[in-house]
């Protein structure tokens, strides 16, 4: 936006007319008109001015957009977006500390009043997979009416506001990282320093304790992908606004992928459920979730890609 644009903006903004900011700056309205159509530049000292009169800085007054800085979310965009971001993230962490938490019970507990531990734990298990099925499920239909009765948002975060969030978003990243990097060493180092004549390893699975250790840095570590995951998309208000646009690319990849990943998830929940019920494989059956998860994303990047190649 230019700066005559931005001056008309904040001009009006403030319900001053040419004449009462001429009068202001002491100069002409003929002068004040001829800047906010961008034919003439005002000297140093009125750009000072202006700066000071609408409370904004030089730099936002001639280079950058500064109506986007009065915006207003009037439909609370933002804060429905932190709760769909907050419920996810639980959800997510709910199933990862699940297997986590059943992991932990089998290393250290072998049975409770008579019960075996591993049927007890997958119990257990289970109870987590069906909270957090219930939060995606309540989470995506309260987003659908969301997105139904408002298919457009205008782009009402700054620039400074966005640039701090990526700054956050590379912390969250670069920890998420660092702590399964921390956890492979981890769990190497548990079964390797321990020595097989150690009276640890007869009263304790060291395989076992050693992923459950992972399986907690893990369970951190994709809570903070998600959370910042969720939270990057909050602030590409452009993409929102395709996503919804009947007659953009956008939207029909949208459609495309939430057809093919649904059916990719309902496969491998089938799966997991055979291979517990039939098989009662509960403790290794719920890898088919990340495996067919990392798929979900390698169809969305290859459909996206193939976009932006015909484009």
């Amino acid at each position: 936006m230019s700066l005559g644009q931005n001056l008309q903006f904040l001009r009006k903004r403030d319900n001053i007319t040419q004449e009462q900011l001429a009068e202001s700056l002491e100069v002409s309205r003929q002068s004040v008109s001829k800047w906010e159509s961008d034919t003439t530049y005002p000297e140093m000292d009125k750009l000072l001015q202006l700066a000071s009169l609408f409370n904004c800085s030089l730099d936002d007054l001639v280079q950058k957009d500064i109506s986007t800085k009065y915006v207003e979310d009037k439909c609370n965009y933002d804060l429905f977006m932190n709760q769909f971001s907050r419920r996810i993230t639980t959800g997510v962490g709910l199933i990862l500390g699940g297997v986590t938490l059943m992991l932990l019970l089998d290393t250290f507990i072998s049975e409770v009043h008579g019960i075996d531990m591993e049927e007890l734990s997958s119990i257990i298990f289970l109870f987590f997979v069906i909270a957090a099925v219930a939060i995606f499920i309540v989470s995506g239909l309260q987003r659908s009416y969301f997105e139904k009765k408002y298919p457009y948002i205008e782009n009402f975060y700054s620039d400074e506001e966005k640039e701090a969030f990526h700054k956050k978003l590379i912390q969250f990243i670069t920890t998420g990282v660092v702590l399964i990097i921390f956890g492979m060493i981890l769990a190497t180092t548990i079964v390797a320093v321990i020595s097989p004549d150690n009276i640890i390893r007869d009263r304790i699975d060291l395989d076992m304790l050693s992923g459950a250790l992972f399986m907690f840095l893990v369970t951190i570590a994709v809570i903070l992908f998600t959370y910042a995951g969720t939270q990057d998309s909050k602030y590409n208000i452009e993409q929102y606004n395709l996503m919804h646009d009947h007659n953009s690319q956008t939207y029909k990849n949208g459609k495309k992928i939430g057809i093919i990943c649904g059916s990719i998830m309902m496969v491998a929940t089938m799966i997991f459920l055979g291979c517990g019920f039939l098989g009662n494989l509960w403790h290794s059956a719920w890898v088919v979730y990340p495996i067919f998860g990392i798929a979900c994303g390698i169809v969305s990047m290859v459909i996206n890609r193939n976009n932006e190649e015909e484009n």
